[in-house]
């Protein structure tokens, strides 16, 4: 009997991981903003680096807002997730280059940063 729970126990923990999503190795290259500014305000481009910063440390999530409009969410890959700021503040206003893995669903990008960096020219 004992076996029998330990094995469905197994199952459970098993049967959620092999549906779980797989990332696409992708290459984002945009600006880092602010998430609120990116939607409310309809920007193409930060203000300006110190108000990306500000909004940044008032905890509002930064994104990175391709030239085609597109918005890429930072995400961790671990659960429970961790907060992504701290990848993104160091660019806060400029354009970078990212690399990791990329996550869609209904019309959201996600991206797992594995590198990033200021984009040449920036």
């Amino acid at each position: 009997m004992q076996s029998l729970r330990a094995l469905i126990v197994l199952l459970a923990l098993a049967i959620p991981l092999a549906f779980a999503a797989e990332g696409k190795p992708a290459t984002v290259k945009g600006y880092v903003l602010d998430s609120a500014c990116a939607f409310t305000k309809g920007l193409e481009k930060p203000i300006s680096r110190d108000c990306a910063k500000a909004c940044a440390k008032g905890g509002s999530p930064l994104v990175i807002l391709t030239s085609d409009g597109t918005i890429y969410w930072p995400i961790a890959e671990s659960t429970p997730s961790t907060e992504q700021n701290s990848k993104l503040l160091p660019f806060a206003g400029q354009i970078v280059t990212a690399k990791g893995k990329l996550f869609e669903r209904g019309g959201s990008h996600a991206l797992v940063i594995e590198n990033i960096a200021a984009a040449e020219g920036n």
